[in-house]
């Protein structure tokens, strides 16, 4: 009897044990808002305190400890989804009503799931890392208090991008992330931009502004389809109603997803409105960083794999996206090749990347193309970030055909940035081996040989340039000027995080080992287990079942891709790293081409002549000086001078003079009396 009271108490306090963790789980998801309020709350702290506070440690440490806040907070919430099982792992956590009209209604809510809390921690804890770092890069600069509110509104809007759970709150943060983009491309917006066709910042600004919002305005139109099909905008009910009530091939799926499409080529810069992302560089490299590695950019990744079901219900879309990713991705890698601004090799290579994430996410590959999202936000901040530390170190020269030898002045830098090229760069174990190999290994399988092919080739330049501009910023002699330059290490605060973003680079990777390398399964493939239950209903309707098979082609396809790497990092070195007049031997010996690679294959210069000179012609030719001059104020001005002239034959009738009011009475009677005549 005894023994039985004591299980039964044992039963009782395990259940109220449960209870309570239940509850504190669920209360910790609910927190969700403090993720997005905490930058918000630093935004407007050192935007309208900043300059009061006369303190830059002081207004960094702020703006730094609101995204800190943030990431801390998400680490907790992403610990309590670990407490549910794999299908318990999504909730919605409604705040409150927005906007509602008859049976319209918008909620501002968040959606917490693995997709969204792996977003959340990869733009928070990169982004607390680039505070840091901004902190002393920005030292001196008049407009510190200004910088760092911007990078929290910001981060404010990327988050609400990533954990809204409808397409309308998503749509204020992809718009506000585009605004917030303006603001810190064009921040030093009266200086040159040396080495670009862009001459001042802002114009750099305004061309991403404008650019973007033609990418915008499909997913505008998509919403709109949406609503007026599904009549809901919130992401769970439309890909489940879509999954259930429309066919594979369907047409307005097509048209949905199409138009989708067009907003990710704009935030994500792919063929045709890639455009933008180069001359981005304008900006300072903190926000090079932001913007290129894991945040704006990578909007579009996440939002065909938020809606993968949709996506996966049109084959068109799909070999659309594989189409345009693995074009971009070859052809930004071929102009990476000339390039001669230290930044804008690392801008062609985000481009290249993003391509190689667009094709996985086109073959059905959804877990490898956000895979990727996170080991590149991990080596393309490194490289960005230590990009930045040698503009410093150089005072603020950008040409790498300026620089040579850096490596004894800046031996921090150049170990982290080394890891961070051979990262990208894709070598085994490093964290873009891994993520990198499992797109081509996709691109193969579920593609075709042509795909892998044009993937290795990318994959080969790649490799290339990366080694290319570590052997002529860090190597060789020194080309610099040094009466006027004085290379040095950056301060630790700019080179402690350098050195996290490093680890990050090589041991990230093993999070997303493939099954080929697993050793039969004994490694867990972490990433792809988290991400499964939200790409399941896709995988589905794909007909991916999941098995795991090991096939010796893969095995001969990884070695391959890995030694072509490495043959391209030897080439590097053989032309880079020792003679200083390489290249401009291989200018010479390749003019053609080279002129067509430098020039950008031409499509600013084609777009420049069939859109922006046709707009403005039109413009200034027809409906300024024909439509609004002649027809528009002639309609307005007409109209006043009609109204003039007629006022002024009324007003002779009011002359005052008694004789001429008898003289129209008698001719009003007389005309009256003729009509009522004619009238019997």
């Amino acid at each position: 009897m005894i023994i039985y009271q004591l299980q039964q108490l044992t039963l009782k306090n395990e259940q109220n044990l449960s209870i309570f963790n239940v509850v504190g789980e669920k209360s910790m998801i609910d927190l969700i808002y403090l993720v997005p309020l905490l930058p918000l709350i630093g935004f407007f702290i050192v935007g309208l305190f900043g300059k009061k506070l006369k303190s830059e440690s002081l207004v960094g440490g702020i703006a730094s400890a609101a995204v800190g806040g943030a990431f801390v907070v998400a680490v907790s919430i992403f610990v309590s989804l670990l407490g549910h099982g794999p299908e318990e792992r999504s909730h919605v956590v409604r705040l409150f009503t927005w906007m509602q009209a008859g049976t319209f209604s918008i909620d501002i809510s968040y959606q917490v799931d693995q997709l969204s809390i792996l977003y959340t921690l990869i733009i928070t804890g990169i982004r607390t890392l680039i505070h840091i770092y901004s902190i002393g890069y920005m030292h001196g600069d008049k407009g510190f208090p200004r910088f760092f509110a911007y990078l929290n509104l910001f981060i404010f809007m990327m988050l609400n991008l990533v954990l809204a759970s409808n397409f309308l709150l998503t749509f204020l943060g992809w718009e506000g992330v585009g605004l917030c983009s303006y603001l810190l491309i064009g921040f030093w917006h009266d200086r040159k931009f040396e080495g670009s066709n862009i001459v001042w910042t802002g114009d750099a600004a305004k061309k991403a502004f404008i650019v973007n919002r033609i990418g915008d305005f499909g997913v505008l139109v998509a919403m709109f389809l949406i609503y007026s099909n599904f009549h809901t905008l919130d992401y769970a009910s439309v890909n489940s109603q879509a999954a259930a009530g429309f066919p594979i091939g369907s047409g307005l799926i097509t048209a949905i997803t199409l138009l989708l499409f067009l907003g990710c080529t704009g935030k994500s810069a792919q063929i045709p409105l890639g455009i933008w992302l180069p001359d981005a560089m304008a900006g300072p490299t903190p926000v090079s960083a932001l913007i290129h590695a894991a945040t704006m950019v990578t909007a579009g990744i996440f939002l065909i794999a938020r809606n993968a079901t949709m996506f996966a219900l049109s084959p068109t879309t799909m070999a659309v996206v594989t189409g345009i990713g693995i074009t971009t991705a070859l052809t930004a890698a071929l102009v990476g090749l000339v390039q001669n601004d230290i930044k804008k090799v690392l801008a062609y290579s985000t481009v290249s990347q993003l391509g190689f994430m667009f094709v996985a996410l086109g073959v059905g590959a959804f877990t490898a193309g956000v895979f990727h999202v996170m080991t590149h936000a991990f080596f393309k901040a490194l490289l960005f970030l230590g990009s930045g530390s040698v503009i410093h170190g150089m005072h603020e020269e950008q040409d790498i055909q300026r620089m040579g030898g850096l490596k004894k002045y800046m031996p921090t830098t150049y170990k982290t940035f080394l890891i961070g090229t051979i990262a990208i760069a894709g070598i085994f174990p490093f964290a873009g081996f891994f993520s990198k190999d499992e797109i081509l290994w996709n691109a193969f399988s579920q593609g075709s040989p042509i795909l892998w092919g044009v993937g290795v080739l990318a994959a080969f330049c790649t490799a290339f340039y990366m080694f290319r501009l570590l052997h002529l910023t860090f190597h060789g002699k020194e080309r610099f000027d040094h009466h006027h330059v004085h290379p040095h290490e950056s301060p630790i605060s700019m080179t402690f995080p350098l050195m996290v973003l490093a680890v990050l680079s090589v041991l990230g990777g093993f999070l997303g080992i493939p099954y080929a390398l697993s050793f039969g399964g004994s490694i867990p493939n972490i990433l792809e287990h988290w991400l499964e239950p939200i790409f399941a209903p896709a995988m589905e309707i794909l007909h991916r079942p999941e098995v795991h098979e090991v096939h010796a082609i893969e095995y001969v396809l990884m070695a391959a891709s890995l030694g072509i790497a490495i043959i391209g990092i030897m080439l590097a070195g053989k032309f880079y790293k020792t003679e200083s007049d390489k290249p401009q031997e291989l200018a010479t010996r390749f003019s053609g081409m080279y002129k067509v690679l430098w020039n950008k294959w031409f499509i600013d210069e084609i777009y420049q002549g069939l859109f922006v000179n046709t707009f403005y012609t039109l413009s200034n030719g027809f409906l300024w000086k024909i439509f609004d001059v002649k027809i528009v104020d002639g309609i307005v001005n007409g109209s006043a001078r009609v109204v003039a002239e007629s006022g002024e034959l009324l007003r002779k009738i009011q002359s005052g003079i008694a004789q001429n009011y008898a003289l129209m009475m008698m001719v009003g009677i007389v005309m009256i009396l003729v009509w009522l005549g004619m009238g019997s």
